[in-house]
């Protein structure tokens, strides 16, 4: 395959540590190849180098912010696969910038994976990615983070080509090759806006979605579990969505109190660093997500529980951490420097706080709703406003529509 400034169309990357695995990835080439796509070999080796790569280790090595010999003369594996992983996060996603990447795909192990899996968490949604590893079968969130990764589980061990691993390699290399021969284009005519949900405040954004979709919008709605909210950032950071309305920050709660679901530190940064249209409202910060009954920490033993299911347990969220909620969204919300609005809805935050359900409980709402009006700087662009009615009531969906106009001034017109 032709390097640099000769290459005439996109190719698909095909990385991994061909000191050990070169074998395997081109065996991957070679059946991308005889579909009639283009292959570029990617060398990661953190020792040495092959003759069979396209582009060598030691190439990815120097764009590490501390030159090569911090990757390649590393005497520890771990500090040694860390640096290839920073080389290869500031290398790769400047070659799908020059438009020459159709697509990527890794094969590895603990290590390889690790090396790929950030710098494939950094490259545009809708890039196609792909990773053959033997940790796909685990907890992947640490790989795929809020990115459209696709991991396929490796099975065998990648050490080899035997009669399982070439089905397994075979298959994903014409998985990665149909994504690829079959992409599209799809017409952007309509401004995306980023939405969070969870089931208990389902009826409030399916009436505010279909407003705005009337309105000529394309809302995306993003389920608020941690991952949700950082996926949502992530295409707010790609330039993917110009307005958000933030209508449930429930991760807000497990972020504070420690729950599985949290939304990270950074939750909220992005979209104000941005600028864009931002309406808020606090939606299911009443429960705190933890997995099955048996596995919540021993300190919460003394608290309100709801079993959502087998796998998901539910806990009322108290006054103080309410505060504690409400102070660190305002940290938050104080650095905005465009329009905002926070719509509070004074009967309930989900469909289990309301009157005669089972996380109902006015004092714990009210310290929310107090504290925050209390720590937020309100100003012209940066409002607060209270309604006497529920979350899911039709009259609150209206007003965060309203809301959201407002914010937007005339910048959709």
């Amino acid at each position: 395959m032709p390097q640099g400034g000769n290459r005439m169309r996109k190719a698909i990357y095909a990385l991994g540590t061909m000191d050990t695995k070169a074998d395997e990835l081109c065996f991957v080439a070679d059946c991308i190849r005889q579909t009639g796509l283009d292959v570029v070999l990617i060398d990661l080796s953190t020792r040495g180098s092959s003759d069979r790569a396209d582009i060598a280790a030691n190439t990815i090595a120097q764009s590490h912010p501390q030159g090569s010999e911090s990757v390649q003369e590393q005497t520890d594996r771990g500090q040694a696969v860390t640096a290839m992983s920073e080389a290869l996060r500031e290398w790769l996603p400047s070659e799908v910038s020059s438009k020459n990447v159709a697509g990527v795909i890794a094969i590895g192990g603990s290590g390889g994976t690790a090396i790929v899996a950030p710098a494939f968490q950094a490259l545009p949604i809708g890039l196609p990615k792909l990773i053959v590893s033997t940790v796909a079968s685990g907890n992947t969130q640490p790989y795929v983070g809020s990115s459209d990764i696709t991991m396929m589980y490796s099975v065998v061990d990648v050490a080899g080509l035997n009669s399982v691993s070439r089905r397994v390699l075979s298959n994903a290399a014409h998985a990665i090759a149909g994504m690829v021969a079959n992409a599209r284009d799809f017409p952007e005519d309509r401004p995306a806006l980023g939405m969070t949900m969870f089931g208990v405040t389902t009826p409030c954004v399916d009436m505010v979605r279909e407003a705005l979709e009337a309105k000529g919008f394309d809302p995306l709605v993003f389920h608020a579990t941690g991952t949700g909210g950082q996926a949502m950032e992530k295409l707010v950071a790609d330039g993917l969505i110009c307005g958000v309305l933030d209508i449930t920050t429930t991760e807000v709660a497990d972020e504070v109190v420690g729950g599985i679901m949290p939304g990270g530190p950074r939750r909220f940064d992005v979209i104000l660093e941005r600028g864009i249209p931002y309406v808020m409202s606090l939606g299911a910060l009443d429960m705190v997500n933890f997995g099955a009954r048996e596995t919540i920490p021993n300190k919460f033993v003394d608290r309100k529980f709801l079993i959502h299911n087998p796998q998901v347990t539910l806990m009322r969220t108290t006054v103080d951490e309410n505060r504690q909620m409400a102070q660190w969204i305002a940290s938050k919300i104080n650095r905005s420097t465009a329009p905002v609005e926070i719509l509070i809805p004074e009967r309930g935050v989900s469909m289990l706080d309301a009157e005669g359900e089972a996380f109902y409980d006015p004092t714990a709402d009210q310290c929310l709703f107090d504290t925050l009006e209390q720590e937020v700087q309100q100003s012209d662009e940066r409002r607060i406003s209270r309604y006497p009615c529920h979350i899911n009531d039709a009259v609150f969906a209206a007003a965060l529509v309203e809301a959201f106009e407002r914010v937007c001034g005339d910048r959709f017109q």
